[in-house]
């Protein structure tokens, strides 16, 4: 006789398997297209591995959902993806985007595993964790054997340990503003990266909707992107350093949707929080106050930015709502 006490869910619990059966959900239709189009056979096996990962993860979510009597989330299926439709980006931007994939879930799974109190769910999101750490480390490897990953600027060695003499090295005095250190030219150029690939990735998705309202947020979204990666980049030209400048030819001109316009939303939307959580990160690490001001405000643009995408897909009913805590003042008054 099993005499083993079943411990309930917390909210953390299970709102990162609720948010991780979304992005998987996602993540398997967009790789299935990706997949099937892409014409590189090591290309193609990347893909294929990433899109097992998510198969496997999405039926282990379901298997934690349904044992818990929590009902599995719609979410995204074969109906937000069509099969027949022509590649939409270059196979070099199917890697660039796997390996930020990668990054992402790792970061995502970094989260979520020290808000996690259950074992069995601790373990899931390590694996998660490991898996996604394998899929950056082999992107990597394939865009260096491919000759097409830019690695971020160098920096002079130092001689000795140096000290900091001057409170210009935080308040960049007009006169006496020091050069970019390594942590900002870290986040810089990770952050253009970032939204060199969001750019295209944008720009995809808003030749293939029919939408017109979700086009013209598309096409400002890409906008800011561009606008971002200039600003980032002219931080790093001020000090003689070279700024990335990838996937210029990542977008085809194809008009057909590979993907449901609730998808495209949805997935902006991600995009759109994993980038608010990287300036978050980025800011408190450049103490250079100029830059920091930089991340704030560039931050509430796209904050901004994702309110208005919203709007649309409520607009739209795209937007499936995650577990939360109930009212309790409405129930009482019932």
């Amino acid at each position: 006789m099993d005499t083993t006490v079943k411990i309930p869910l917390t909210a953390p619990e299970i709102a990162n398997l609720w948010a991780a059966y979304q992005g998987d959900t996602l993540s398997r239709c967009v790789l299935t297209h990706f997949a099937a189009t892409a014409e590189d056979q090591d290309i193609k096996e990347l893909l294929l591995y990433g899109l097992d990962l998510s198969n496997k993860h999405i039926a282990r979510l379901r298997n934690f959902l349904t044992n818990e009597g929590i009902p599995v989330p719609s979410a995204f299926s074969e109906e937000d993806l069509n099969a027949e439709a022509p590649r939409l980006y270059s196979d070099s931007f199917y890697l660039g985007y796997l390996m930020n994939f990668g990054k992402q879930g790792m970061v995502i799974y970094s989260y979520a595993i020290p808000v996690i109190s259950r074992k069995d769910l601790r373990e899931y999101f390590t694996e998660c964790l490991v898996s996604s750490t394998e899929l950056l480390n082999r992107s990597i490897d394939l865009l260096e054997s491919k000759g097409i990953y830019v690695r971020p600027p160098r920096i002079p060695i130092p001689d000795t340990p140096e000290f900091v003499h001057k409170e210009s090295y935080f308040y960049a005095l007009f006169g006496d503003k020091r050069p970019v250190n390594g942590p900002e030219i870290a986040h810089l150029y990770a952050n253009i990266v970032t939204n060199l690939l969001g750019s295209a990735l944008i720009q995809g998705f808003a030749q293939v909707t029919k939408s017109e309202d979700v086009r013209n947020w598309f096409l400002r979204g890409r906008d800011i992107a561009s606008k971002h990666v200039e600003v980032f980049s002219s931080l790093l030209r001020d000090d003689h350093l070279p700024a990335p400048n990838i996937w210029d030819d990542a977008v085809t001109t194809s008009t057909t949707a590979p993907f449901s316009d609730k998808l495209m939303m949805y997935h902006i939307g991600g995009l759109i929080a994993t980038g608010a959580v990287n300036y978050g990160v980025a800011a408190p690490n450049s103490p250079r106050r100029d830059i920091m001001a930089v991340y704030g405000r560039l931050l509430a643009e796209i904050g901004k930015y994702g309110e208005d995408g919203v709007e649309i897909m409520l607009k739209h009913h795209w937007m499936e709502k995650v577990p939360g805590a109930v009212d309790r003042d409405a129930i009482a008054a019932k």
